[in-house]
């Protein structure tokens, strides 16, 4: 498989879903689409706040890691991990950052902090 088409397909497909999240968000809790996990689920302002933020975050990130693994298929034409270390880099930092922003939001039972 061509290096350029093996960016496209994977890291490419992570950044189209990343603009389907941010431009399409989801609206209401449910267990198909979004961010979910059992604290975001827990009521409707966490679920607005984790999808807000945690799309805003998938976007950047899968955004840089588009260009990296693009920018790796100049520089090393017989690409193999590379471009999926990046996707899951990317993943990783943007559910890092979302549940760290809920921990300074909200406090376990769902409850707006002060």
């Amino acid at each position: 498989m061509s290096p350029f088409l093996y960016v496209l397909s994977v890291n490419g497909l992570l950044f189209l879903f990343s603009l389907i999240f941010y431009f399409f968000p989801a609206k209401k809790i449910n267990s198909f689409y979004g961010y979910r996990t059992f604290r975001t689920m827990q009521n409707q302002k966490i679920w607005d706040f984790a999808n807000n933020y945690f799309n805003k975050q998938f976007l950047l990130y899968s955004g840089i890691s588009f260009l990296g693994a693009f920018a790796l298929a100049f520089i090393n034409p017989k690409l193999s991990w590379q471009p999926m270390v990046l996707l899951v880099l990317c993943l990783a930092v943007s559910v890092v950052k979302t549940e760290q922003e809920l921990n300074k939001h909200f406090d376990k039972e769902g409850k707006k902090l002060k």
